[in-house]
């Protein structure tokens, strides 16, 4: 049995090195796993740091790494299919796809495996995923509490407006989302993928480049049969919104003009003419890059599209 975990980076050297020391520290049982730290062309020193890291940790008989090096940012998306190609085309049974700016539990691997093997129809799996302590978007909490307060514990797909939300954010956990069961999406915070569903159904759709290609990618499975599930069975710890900042620029162009894009593909014909509407109205009296989202939409310019 192989796992291959994928690490994206780009300029986040020291989110990355504790990342894969997180990693490292894994307890594995029965299987073998391959780190696959993959760079989207960094410029801050990360591929430099992240071999060094990797010969300090040395490879073990059923623990290994590897760095991918992208010749330009390829984003979320693109970035991460190279990586998950990569471990396909080298045997891997299962690929856990994590955010480097997450902290593991030394049962990850061994954890979600059993969720996999007692639910064979699942090709996607999430954990719990709390806050990172200190980076909670509340600052109302007890000590006591830091490091268990929900970033994500399932999902929902708002079919009406075409908008993703995490279970439970910002609760403590008191063990309301203690139950394995179907979500809407898995993010791509962390998410355990089976490789024969990904080789039936395909990898992120490159079109989104970054945000809603978890959700477009749990949906494309659902679609096939497959399951795609929250488990409370593991958990991770995120440092929330490293890479970009929420609510920004990029924000405003990607998740305009991806929701057009996901909803134009999948949602009922009485949510597409709300769209319809609605980026009309943004084309005109939007932020700007809401109204630059909207024409790439319309203009078919995907991927990277129009963003600096």
């Amino acid at each position: 049995m192989k796992v291959s975990i994928i690490i994206l980076n780009w300029n986040r050297k020291k989110d990355t090195i504790e990342c894969v020391e997180s990693v490292s520290k894994l307890q594995i049982l029965d299987c073998e796993v391959e780190v696959i730290v993959v760079d989207n062309n960094s410029k801050d020193g990360s591929q430099e740091a992240v071999e060094k890291i990797f010969k300090k940790l040395g490879n073990k008989k059923n623990l290994y790494y590897k760095q991918i090096k992208n010749k330009e940012n390829l984003a979320f998306a693109a970035g991460n299919n190279v990586g998950m190609r990569y471990a396909l085309e080298s045997g891997a049974d299962y690929i856990l796809v994590l955010n480097n700016d997450t902290e593991v539990e030394g049962e990850l691997v061994n954890k979600l495996l059993v969720v996999a093997k007692k639910y064979p129809k699942a090709g996607a799996i999430s954990p719990k995923i709390y806050f990172a302590k200190g980076f909670e978007f509340q600052k109302r909490y007890k000590e006591a509490d830091l490091g268990k307060v929900f970033w994500y514990a399932g999902g929902d797909i708002d079919w009406d407006n075409i908008y993703g939300t995490n279970h439970g954010v910002d609760e403590v956990d008191k063990g309301q989302f203690d139950k394995t069961e179907d979500t809407d999406f898995a993010t791509g915070a962390c998410v355990f993928y089976r490789s024969k569903a990904l080789r039936e159904v395909g990898l992120f759709n490159e079109k989104y480049f970054m945000y809603l290609e978890d959700a477009e990618l749990s949906q494309r499975l659902r679609d096939r049969g497959w399951r795609v599930l929250y488990t409370p069975e593991t958990k991770i710890w995120h440092k929330v919104a490293q890479s970009s900042a929420i609510g920004g620029e990029l924000n405003d162009y990607f998740i305009t003009r991806n929701r057009l894009l996901f909803g134009m593909r999948y949602a009922k014909l009485r949510t597409k003419l709300a769209l319809i509407r609605e980026s009309f109205e943004l084309l005109f009296k939007g932020r700007k890059w809401q109204r630059i989202g909207i024409r790439d939409f319309y203009l078919a310019r995907f991927g990277r599209g129009s963003w600096k």
